[in-house]
């Protein structure tokens, strides 16, 4: 499965901050924003990752990441120029997907919850195997903001409302979906909505009609965050921090979940929390590094 995160836009909700930087490198709590959605296609066992972003942004997330190697990962980097909607993702990215299946996240979207990478590991198996699409549902105490899912006793996806008036269900559609192959195919079908994007809602939609969408429920224990507004930036800050110091593990540390994966050796790991050493982060990332053995 290739891995897509879409970390354009142009972030006019947290003006004047985002006039002269991308929302998704703006920090929550002790690393980039962007950091955030790598790791969850990181811990699905995604090493292939596509970084959208606007001409202007991208060169600041290519200094910040760089080719992805020192993770173990690959990452490469298209333009959106304009901001035509989510299902535009597949458009830009149908060379780097190839003839394989599909993970977008969107750049904005934290999530955090005990054996999530089980989870995820298993729905990408699942559309690897039987196609079809998964998207992923959180419960919301105020459903009629959102793209809202229903789903039968089997998972199956059976209804989506875009904000709606009356929801059928409490379940709100994530920024994390999974897709097989056909992707490519059913996003070149979109025509733009009256707002002018190609909607991934029209995509999901497309897949449910053939009976080839499900709906995975991110429940009790689970936290998904939106950072798109001041408010919401500075809640998922103090989640992360509040976490991070009582548990004393880092989220989305991209070098820690690297060196469980195997993707690269403790003596790799040491050497990037070296280059990063005046700071907390790279005092944990060192830490981790000689308890997994490095020999420095």
């Amino acid at each position: 499965m290739k891995g897509i995160v879409l970390a354009g836009g142009s972030g006019t909700r947290l003006h004047p901050v985002t006039r002269a930087v991308s929302k998704q490198l703006l920090p929550v709590y002790d690393k980039p924003m962007i950091y955030y959605p790598i790791s969850v296609l990181m811990i699905a066992g995604i090493r292939d990752i596509l970084i959208i972003s606007t001409p202007v942004d991208l060169p600041a997330f290519q200094r910040l990441l760089g080719d992805g190697s020192e993770w173990g990962v690959r990452f490469s980097y298209a333009e959106q120029a304009e901001p035509n909607g989510l299902a535009e993702a597949f458009l830009i990215g149908a060379d780097h997907i190839g003839d394989d299946t599909a993970a977008l996240v969107l750049g904005d979207n934290i999530f955090h919850g005990q054996g999530f990478s089980t989870i995820l590991q298993r729905a990408v198996a699942q559309v690897d195997a039987d196609k079809g699409a998964t998207l992923f549902g959180y419960p919301v105490g105020d459903p009629e903001r959102y793209g809202v899912g229903e789903a039968d006793a089997t998972g199956r996806l059976i209804s989506i409302e875009e904000k709606p008036a009356k929801p059928r269900s409490n379940r709100a559609i994530t920024g994390l979906y999974l897709y097989d192959n056909d992707v490519v195919s059913l996003a070149r079908t979109l025509t733009p909505s009256p707002r002018g994007e190609l909607e991934i809602t029209d995509l999901n939609l497309a897949y449910m009609h053939r009976g080839d969408a499900r709906l995975i429920d991110l429940g009790r224990g689970f936290a998904w965050l939106d950072t798109g507004t001041h408010d919401s930036l500075v809640e998922a800050g103090q989640y992360i921090s509040v976490l991070e110091h009582r548990q004393g593990v880092r989220i989305a540390c991209l070098e820690e979940l690297a060196l469980r994966e195997g993707w690269i050796t403790p003596d790799d790991a040491l050497r990037l929390g070296l280059a990063q050493g005046k700071s907390g982060y790279g005092e944990y990332v060192m830490d981790v590094a000689r308890r997994a053995g490095a020999s420095g």
